[in-house]
């Protein structure tokens, strides 16, 4: 996909030449992206709700979201295929996988299952309105190759575009940006022609973009330094699976393979994130232990690798076989922690006094969450505030009619909680159409109304830099069920396919 491709949604915009809707197409359930959720979405549907007319729209020109968006060198995912990947369609690779070898299986899924005839590209939507009068969503589209606007009526609404917004990532302004001679780059929006050969780069941050970035070019650059203002945990290992590996030389059929590998990947996770909570020395010395094994005892260890946080706040990422610590320990990368004074014509000038003489400058400062896809949602006439509504699981809200959304989870894979919540939203649908209602929609019961309102996350229990800057415009939870977002695989995945939908807080029409 080109440079010219890459769709700007981060306001809702009128049609560009004014045209007029053509006739309006009408789905019993609309798809909201055709990212890993809205693709895991309609497979489910056509499995699930076989009798349900569909659609997914899609503004980008093809599938997978995050895997066509961000394009940088060496993008790969953080955490492993086998819980990233769906439940229904075996992994066969190598447990950290990059953007290609993702999207050629998202191409397989929508192949083997007959999906791409329910999948509408480059259609940018600007506004959701709901009417109770028709008991329907009206969705305003344009599409972007010809400026066509477009209108779609559904009964029910999928939101699965993600929390991020694809047209820009977080860059932080430093005083004196515009002097600096050369480019500034994120990685969001890398560009094709960036040329680093020979040249000294900066990378600032120190998360899981920087932590693939990093080892990618150290080597096809003068020098690479990683600067961060704090350090971040890291998990270290090989980019192999010995049970899956093990599981293959006996000939097992690879759906055996996926789901005996997914169940003890996930049973250790749970162990991990148990210990972490309730050891978390312990688990904070282990992580450490991995990254000296590779920089040594003479490195500043203390410095550079030993976050200020408990290993459970944030999400860890895997880093394959160590490749960032041992570019590092060969000189071709290294990292620097300090913060920011200003930036010069010829680099950057840090607050303790030293300066980074630079060439290039990554800003792999992070994301800017996106509410709703950036859409102008009403209802009934009035605009949506939806940080007022209060989250039904995490994934309906108070007041908001026939509309679901797809919120992964933090420290486990993003797509375990994707199959879940499709599983949810089709029984969901199925359940009213046997009580004959076309309308659900999340009210506080009597006894509800009192209770403590919290934010979306709690920022004690995962406090990354994009959800503390935008959580206030994230709906609410409740300090009870149905009203908790708990982002507990372990216990949501015993909990949602077996939630009460007549416990009074769904109400039905």
């Amino acid at each position: 996909m080109s440079a010219a491709d890459t769709l700007d949604v981060s306001a809702p915009q009128a049609d560009p030449v004014g045209r007029a809707p053509a006739e309006v197409e009408h789905f019993d359930v609309l798809i909201v992206g055709a990212g890993i959720s809205g693709v895991g979405g309609a497979y489910h549907l056509t499995k699930q709700c076989p009798g349900k007319r569909f659609v997914v729209l899609e503004s980008q020109a093809s599938f997978g979201g995050t895997w066509i968006t961000h394009r940088f060198p060496g993008i790969r995912s953080d955490s492993d295929l086998y819980t990233f990947g769906y439940r229904f369609k075996p992994w066969s690779g190598k447990p950290i996988a990059t953007a290609a070898e993702i999207l050629k299986y998202m191409g397989e899924v929508i192949e083997e299952n007959d999906l791409a005839r329910h999948i509408r590209y480059r259609h940018r939507i600007s506004a959701a309105r709901w009417s109770s009068a028709d008991r329907r969503w009206t969705i305003e589209a344009t599409r972007t190759d010809s400026g066509e606007a477009l209108r779609f009526t559904a009964r029910f609404l999928w939101m699965c575009q993600g929390y991020y917004r694809h047209s820009e990532g977080y860059t932080p302004q430093w005083p004196g940006m515009a002097r600096f001679r050369g480019p500034i780059v994120h990685p969001q929006t890398w560009p094709e022609d960036l040329e680093l050969s020979g040249k000294r780069v900066v990378v600032i941050g120190s998360g899981a973009t920087a932590a693939t970035l990093v080892p990618a070019i150290a080597g096809k650059c003068a020098h690479v330094t990683m600067l961060q203002r704090s350090p971040t945990f890291f998990i270290t290992g090989r980019n192999a699976n010995e049970l899956a590996d093990m599981l293959r030389e006996l000939a097992l059929p690879e759906e055996w393979v996926h789901e005996i590998v997914r169940r003890k990947i996930l049973k250790d996770q749970a162990t991990f994130t148990r210990r972490a909570v309730e050891e978390p020395e312990k688990v904070k010395d282990e992580l450490l232990a991995g990254v000296r094994k590779y920089l040594g005892e003479d490195f500043d260890i203390d410095k550079h690798f030993t976050p200020r946080y408990r290993p459970w706040r944030q999400r860890i990422a895997f880093i394959p076989d160590g490749d960032l610590f041992q570019g590092i320990r060969d000189g071709k990368a290294s990292v620097v922690t300090d913060e920011i004074e200003s930036f010069t014509e010829t680099g950057i000038r840090l607050k303790s006094g030293d300066a980074l003489d630079a060439d290039v400058v990554v800003t792999a400062t992070g994301f800017n969450l996106n509410v709703l896809g950036d859409i102008a949602f009403s209802i009934d006439g009035a605009p949506l505030a939806f940080a007022d509504s209060v989250a039904w699981r995490g994934t309906l809200f108070t007041g908001v009619p026939n509309m679901a959304w797809v919120f992964g989870y933090f420290r486990a894979s993003w797509t375990l909680r994707a199959d879940l919540i499709a599983d949810f939203v089709c029984r969901l649908l199925e359940h009213m159409e046997a009580r004959g209602a076309t309308v659900v929609t999340p009210r506080l019961r009597a006894q509800d109304k009192d209770m403590t309102l919290l934010p979306w996350v709690d920022p004690e229990n995962f406090n990354p830099g994009y959800l503390l800057r935008g959580v206030d415009r994230l709906p609410k939870q409740g300090d009870r069920m149905p009203w908790r977002h708990t982002q507990d695989y372990w216990s949501e995945k015993d909990e949602l396919p077996v939630a009460d939908l007549e416990d009074g807080t769904l109400v039905y029409d």
